[in-house]
């Protein structure tokens, strides 16, 4: 059994915000491997099913992003999953713009999602980490995590998401190195 999750805010105006690529990533993987219906369940919105014979669940938790970890716990609870089996899509601002790293356990880089899974079920997880880039400014990090991808952005955001589903053999595998390579070869 494998926990995706994908980080995000459950808000209408958020569903283009940077922060919001989590769960921009667990749509497409509901839509390419035909999940189940979305619902709402451990306070996220929780969907099942198979890829390549390995049991999933998918959840994009509602509980906001610095609360993540709430809607986590209770599903590893309740689906007695082990940390160790769940993977996390985040945006990154460390990272450049379209890059993709993958990583197991480490620390959260100040990001809060992660801060909040941290606290309530360790660092035995691993990370897809998706880069936003950075503001200018440093004070500006608010801003700019919560602005819209532009157009262009978006086109690039679709070509990426594309290429983490085509890979996602890889990351069922743990293979994240080789995972990271190959998403961001194409």
């Amino acid at each position: 059994m494998l926990l995706f999750v994908g980080l995000g805010n459950p808000t209408p105006d958020s569903e283009n915000n940077r922060h919001n690529i989590g769960f921009k990533i667990i749509d497409a993987l509901n839509k390419k491997f035909s999940l189940s219906k979305q619902k709402p369940k451990f306070k996220g919105l929780l969907t099942t099913g198979n890829i390549e014979s390995e049991k999933i669940y998918a959840i994009k938790p509602l509980t906001f992003m610095n609360n993540s970890g709430i809607c986590i716990r209770e599903l590893i609870e309740y689906f007695k999953i082990d940390s160790k089996e769940v993977i996390v899509f985040h945006d990154d601002l460390d990272i450049e713009f379209g890059k993709v790293k993958a990583k197991f356990a480490g620390s959260s880089a100040g990001h809060n999602g992660i801060e909040s899974i941290d606290k309530f079920i360790g660092k035995d997880y691993s990370r897809v980490r998706i880069g936003i880039g950075k503001p200018k400014m440093k004070n500006d990090v608010a801003d700019h995590v919560l602005k819209d991808f532009d157009e262009d952005e978006l086109l690039q955001l679709e070509q990426i998401t594309n290429n983490i589903i085509n890979s996602m053999s890889l990351l069922i595998d743990k293979k994240l190195d080789l995972f990271s390579s190959t998403v961001n070869n194409k």
